[in-house]
């Protein structure tokens, strides 16, 4: 049976795809030409827990040769692969939370008019609102990649663009990523008026459930995800060797 917490795994990778993914025994190898960690790291198949040093050997020559990083993604109860990695010389990085809650929950307040508005493909504004995020062109071509319900979100206050985020769906789960308010606007609650309004998108999609992804130290948007009742559903961390290239 397929936990809470894999379904919303699966969203991720859907909403937030890597460029191309190959299979080598255990392993899903993900190849994409930046874009960030979620879309370059290898990780094992859904029914796997580990892996043995053999497979691990095959994994890393299989990434030397295709110019990938020395990088794996471990799923909570990969303990074993994650002590092998760590003899081998990998480090921990970016710790993060899965966060979920029913949509219902966030759909019962009205929003503010004027202020929320979906668009697709974004606007150059909320493109440059991402880019002072740190959300470049490469994070936008994971966007564009994606196949299933999309759509980003402009955010506008007092006659100005001030956030925007990205929104996509798989089976009953709504991903948010990329939630950025503009640091000049911050402190107003528009986050929030944010995630009810993609709760809304997600409920015209067929969805029931929204979720994100969020690094523990992103101490932000935990306390956002937080205020607005989401639930921990579980979590995932990277081992990297060496530099992301």
């Amino acid at each position: 049976m397929i936990r809470p917490y894999h379904n919303v795994m699966q969203a991720l990778e859907q909403t937030w795809p890597c460029a191309r993914q190959y299979e080598l025994g255990p392993w899903r190898i993900f190849q994409s030409d930046g874009g960030g960690k979620r879309v370059c790291a290898t990780r094992l198949a859904f029914d796997q827990i580990s892996a043995s040093a053999r497979q691990i050997d095959g994994a890393e020559q299989a990434l030397r040769d295709l110019n990938q990083p020395l990088l794996f993604h471990i799923d909570e109860g990969q303990s074993e692969l994650d002590k092998a990695l760590e003899k081998r010389g990998y480090h921990l990085v970016d710790p993060t939370d899965l966060l979920a809650q029913p949509l219902a929950d966030l759909c019962d307040q009205a929003l503010p008019k004027t202020t929320l508005f979906e668009i697709w493909p974004p606007l150059i504004i909320q493109k440059d609102i991402w880019a002072a995020g740190g959300v470049g062109p490469q994070r936008m071509n994971v966007m564009n990649r994606a196949t299933e319900a999309k759509t980003s979100l402009l955010i506008r206050w007092k006659g100005r663009a001030a956030g925007t985020a990205y929104l996509a769906s798989h089976g009953a789960v709504i991903m948010v990523h990329a939630l950025i308010i503009s640091s000049e606007q911050r402190g107003q609650g528009l986050a929030k008026w944010a995630m009810r309004k993609a709760a809304l998108w997600g409920q015209s999609q067929g969805c029931s459930v929204l979720a994100v992804a969020c690094t523990k130290e992103n101490s932000v948007a935990q306390n956002l995800y937080s205020s607005l009742g989401m639930k921990h559903v579980g979590h995932y961390h990277y081992r990297l060797k060496g530099d992301l290239r």
